[in-house]
C-alpha cells in the first residue's frame, strides 16, 4: 500500500514537471536581440513576474516534491477483523452457543468494514492531491504569463 502511494506521489510530481515545462513560453528574439541580451531580458522577466505575481516557481515545485504523502496506519484490517471477530463471538455465544460461527462471521464483517474505510480514505487523499496539483498548475501558468507579457513589452515574439 506505501509503495502505491509513493508511486502515485512521484506521478503527481512529475506531471507537475511536464506541465511546467509545457506551460513555459517560447520565446523568440523579433528584434535580432543577441542570445545574450535575450539571457538578461529572461531572467529580469522572471524576477518581475515573481514580484508581480507572488509565485516563485522552486519554491512551488518543492513544495509539491514535499507534500507529505497519506498517513498509512498499518494492521486496520486486522483490527477491524479482531473487533468483528471479538463482537461476533459474544453475539453468536449469546445466540445459542455459536461462539466459533459467530466468530468469524464477525472477523469477515470487520474485515470488510474496515476495507471499505481505507479505500474511502485513500480517494480522499487523491482528490486532495489532484486539487493541490491544479492549484499548482495555475499558480504557474499566471507566473508564466507575466513572464511573457514582460518579454513581448521588450520586444520579443511569445508563444
Amino acid at each position: 500500500m506505501q509503495r502505491i502511494v509513493r508511486l502515485l506521489s512521484g506521478l503527481a510530481i512529475s506531471s507537475l514537471a511536464c506541465a511546467a515545462a509545457a506551460q513555459q513560453p517560447i520565446i523568440y528574439p523579433a528584434r535580432g536581440q543577441s542570445p545574450e541580451r535575450q539571457q538578461t531580458d529572461t531572467a529580469e522577466c522572471r524576477s518581475w513576474a515573481q514580484q508581480t505575481t507572488g509565485v516563485d516557481p522552486v519554491a512551488l515545485a518543492q513544495r509539491m516534491a514535499s507534500s507529505p504523502p497519506p498517513e498509512q496506519q498499518r494492521g486496520r484490517l486486522f483490527r477491524g477483523a479482531g473487533g468483528g471477530a471479538l463482537f461476533g463471538t459474544l453475539i453468536g455465544g449469546a445466540a445459542g452457543g455459536h461462539w466459533g460461527e459467530g466468530a468469524g462471521i464477525g472477523a469477515l464483517v470487520g474485515t470488510m468494514g474496515s476495507g471499505m474505510r481505507m479505500r474511502r480514505e485513500q480517494q480522499q487523499a487523491e482528490m486532495q492531491q489532484q486539487g493541490m496539483q491544479g492549484q499548482a498548475s495555475s499558480e504557474l501558468s499566471t507566473y508564466n504569463r507575466a513572464v511573457g507579457a514582460c518579454m513581448t513589452g521588450r520586444g520579443y515574439t511569445v508563444e
